[in-house]
């Protein structure tokens, strides 16, 4: 008689414990992901400042021309940026004087010939400053916990990443 009384109890137990479980495990890696493609965004944009910031005007050296273009710094930060879709990404580089260029997406930039920094304004001597600032929209798994989400912007967190430097060589 005890036996019938409690059938189906487990499928009640697992219902009432194991959909908080999954929800704890799929918030931990989205958690997790987001914390990798931050650092990586925030490293890459770091390795473009820095690379910039030594192809000042100063940095040629005999016959030896060591500019950078936008096309190289664009291409740099997608590189360096593991995991991080470049379709996705919007970079704006900013000079001393306040000259901007913006990439949205960074993929438009990547094949440009423009000398960065540029030499007017003498935005490319030494101590001048160099800013390259990007955006990732990280999109979340989470928002498919949410009834009716579709395809707005719920589980969507923007990723800034901003580093300046200034121009050694």
């Amino acid at each position: 008689m005890r036996v019938r009384s409690q059938r189906g109890a487990a499928f009640l137990e697992f219902t009432l414990a194991g959909i908080p479980v999954i929800f704890l495990v799929i918030s931990t890696f989205q958690m997790a992901l987001g914390m990798w493609n931050y650092y990586n965004l925030a490293r890459a944009v770091n390795q473009t400042a820095r690379f910039a910031s030594l192809r000042g005007a100063d940095c040629s050296s005999d016959s030896n021309s060591c500019g950078t273009t936008v096309g190289a710094l664009t291409t740099l930060l997608t590189t360096e940026a593991v995991g991080i879709p470049p379709s996705n990404l919007t970079v704006t580089l900013v000079t001393d004087s306040g000259a901007v260029t913006t990439c949205d997406p960074v993929t438009n930039c990547t094949s440009s010939g423009s000398a960065w920094p540029p030499s007017t304004h003498d935005d490319n001597s030494r101590g001048k400053k160099v800013t390259v600032t990007a955006k990732y929209p990280f999109h979340s798994a989470l928002a498919m916990f949410w009834p009716g989400a579709g395809s707005s912007q719920i589980g969507t967190v923007n990723f800034p990443a901003t580093s300046t430097q200034l121009i050694l060589f």
